[in-house]
């Protein structure tokens, strides 16, 4: 149902991905038909966490629109080394 890797030459502190298979390109159209396939990438992204990734915390993001930070044309699920956002954004 999705693929995950490792993002072998990062520019940011991005550690891996996963995405669907399926492509969803924005989260406003994945409805209620995408619900149990988005779930589906953040359980396997916990285990890739599990497997590969940091012990002291991690964060999973999604950006939707160009405004919202989205940089590729379809959804998926970049894992973050740890850092701490600012809140609020921006």
């Amino acid at each position: 149902q999705c693929c995950a890797f490792l993002n072998l030459s990062p520019l940011d502190r991005t550690l891996f991905l996963v995405m669907p298979k399926e492509p969803i390109i924005e989260l406003s159209e994945a409805g209620d038909s995408g619900e149990s396939l988005l779930g589906h990438v953040m359980i396997v992204d916990e285990k890739c966490v599990a497997h590969l990734g940091p012990t002291n915390g991690l964060q999973m993001v999604v950006g939707e629109g160009p405004e919202g930070g989205q940089s590729v044309c379809c959804i998926h699920l970049p894992v973050l080394g740890v850092c701490q956002l600012g809140w609020p954004p921006g």
